[in-house]
């Protein structure tokens, strides 16, 4: 069973064993500390608890254990960090049944894959249609071989043949997306995909699991054509190019979202190698979750004409929302980042330089093309306050709120209470897999912080007196037990740095005391808030019980001051 390797495995190895080939770890007390591997740092803020097998990163806020960390680090979902950890562990991953022939299936379906993929770089011979419309797109001979460029031929069953004949069943080859069934005679298949340039699609673990062909024919309908989706390609949760632009991501602190391969290859030639793209669908929550394992910020890089620029909004909104900052690059009209790439690698490159945030991106955009006062102050409301709204730091949300005002010539208290009565994103439908990130948890009040990190304390030291007495006297004033549900890796790592090794007494003695002290101030203004109700009701008896109560807690608190 897979829990049953997972423990073997965290049995094997240490999370000091896996952090240290990307970290380097120096002791810090009871926890190992270092420079955090997703974000550039000069003090280290990354710890690392052997204790709990566990890991916390101050700077980028997220943390975890062994499966956690590879997964962050490779790119990788559950099931692939427990294939590295195993083969690094020589441990041997047990199926439940049923599991090994899917898994059977699965690898069927990727050597299908690669078997395709070989067949079409093969038929991508120099001096072919295919290698000169890629020559003449500004690819080089180094870049069509490092991307593994192919070419489909134009013949009706060419692949389907060849892969027939190497033992694949035509279910195999379909459940891949290589071949489809004809419309008009049921039982006849031929090649998906035909007379194209083909771009491999890889997962971020750099597996390929589908195509985008370009049509070398003009008359041919679908200029770009990508695989369906099947068990390895969901189009929602794959973003080509991250396989290779993972690493630039993490270390230059953002990625460059652009719309196609074109864009994206002939950016990574010129050196922007944390480039990605997206292959013909909207940016989804699984998108910004797959970009967030790398960094916080995102920068897009779309067409300025308007399906580019509705492109922008919307992309940038679903991040925003995830927590991400988010800029744009200004693309000159009639131009796309392929283009520009191509003919002026130094003047995009200054582009990106100057790059703005999305909310002065679209202000900059509208007052350019709007000269009616009235119309821009529309467009504004109906294009940048949804991005003000989308913004989940309350700082950061006030300083564009000034930015819009000084823009359309108004006040800060007027744009802001447009915002007030615009639907709050909360509020709003979200479509599935697009723009349904979780809004972030409200912050703390000063007694669940207190509660939290008191929490925190007890667990650290838990099977000892500290613990014991914080757990009696957390009882004592609350009347409740401890949450069974621990504290965040964030809250434990505070608790236990605060201590070198255990607290003190009269360190514990305080930590009791500040909770204490906050807890009864809510409970006071609680009672207070129930005198006033009994008050306006008219309820008498219920009032004098209220201020009983309220003088209890006053005279508790009084005592502990």
């Amino acid at each position: 069973m897979a829990a049953d390797t997972v423990e073997l495995i965290k049995q094997k190895l240490t999370i000091v064993d896996v952090v240290s080939p990307y970290v380097k770890l120096t002791r810090a007390g009871k926890y190992f500390k270092g420079l955090s591997p997703f974000n550039k740092e000069k003090t280290p803020s990354f710890m690392v608890s052997p204790d709990r097998g566990s890991y916390y990163c101050f700077s980028s806020g997220q943390g975890g254990d062994m499966f956690t960390f590879i997964e962050k680090m490779e790119g990788v979902d559950f099931k692939g960090a427990m294939k590295i950890l195993a083969e690094k562990a020589g441990v041997e991953i047990v199926f439940s049944k049923g599991g090994s022939a899917n898994k059977e299936k699965t690898e069927r379906l990727r050597e299908a894959l690669g078997e395709a993929e070989q067949f079409y770089a093969r038929a991508f011979v120099e001096g072919g249609a295919a290698h000169e419309y890629a020559k003449k797109r500004g690819l080089t001979s180094q870049t069509m071989q490092e991307w593994r460029i192919g070419y489909a031929p134009d013949a009706w069953r060419a692949l389907f043949e060849e892969l027939s004949a190497k033992g694949f069943t035509t279910q195999e080859l379909v459940d891949a997306g290589l071949i489809k069934e004809a419309d008009e005679k049921r039982g006849t298949y031929y090649d998906r995909f035909r007379n194209r340039l083909m771009f491999p699609i890889r997962d971020s673990a750099g597996r390929t699991v589908a195509f985008t062909g370009r049509a070398l024919d003009p008359n041919d309908q679908a200029k770009y054509l990508n695989s369906p989706e099947t068990e390895l390609y969901k189009k929602g949760q794959i973003l080509f190019g991250m396989d290779r632009a993972k690493d630039a991501i993490r270390t230059r602190g953002f990625a460059l979202l652009v719309e196609g391969q074109f864009d994206l290859i002939l950016l990574h030639q010129i050196g922007f190698t944390n480039t990605i793209a997206l292959s013909g669908t909207a940016l989804t929550h699984e998108h910004i979750s797959l970009i967030k394992r790398y960094a916080e910020n995102l920068m897009l890089a779309l067409d300025a004409d308007r399906a580019g620029l509705a492109a922008s909004a919307k992309h940038a909104i679903a991040a925003l929302r995830s927590g991400m900052r988010v800029k744009a690059v200004r693309i000159p009209q009639g131009k796309d980042p392929a283009d520009l790439a191509n003919e002026d690698p130094k003047g995009i490159t200054k582009l990106i330089a100057d790059a703005q945030s999305i909310v002065e991106f679209f202000l900059a955009v509208l007052t350019g093309a709007e000269k009616d006062q009235h119309k821009l102050v529309v467009a504004v409301e109906k294009v940048v306050l949804p991005l003000i709204q989308a913004i989940q730091s309350p700082l950061e949300r006030e300083h564009f709120i000034g930015v819009a005002a000084r823009a359309i010539g108004s006040t800060a208290d007027a744009v802001r209470s447009s915002l007030s009565k615009a639907p709050r994103l909360e509020d709003m439908p979200r479509q599935t897999g697009t723009t349904n990130a979780p809004l972030p948890a409200a912050q703390l009040s000063p007694l669940e912080a207190r509660r939290k990190y008191l929490h925190a304390v007890a667990v650290n030291c838990a099977g000892s007196e500290v613990a014991k007495t914080l757990e009696e006297e957390y009882k004592r004033i609350t009347g409740t037990s401890l949450p069974e549900e621990l504290p965040s890796e964030r809250m434990l790592f505070e608790a236990g740095l605060a201590f070198v090794e255990m607290p003190t007494p009269l360190e514990v003695e305080d930590l009791i005391k500040s909770f204490e002290h906050v807890f009864l101030k809510e409970e006071i203004a609680r009672a207070s808030a129930r005198v006033r109700q009994a008050e306006i009701a008219g309820d008498t008896k219920d009032m004098q019980s209220a201020m009983q109560e309220l003088k209890a807690l006053s005279t508790k608190l009084s005592v502990l001051s």
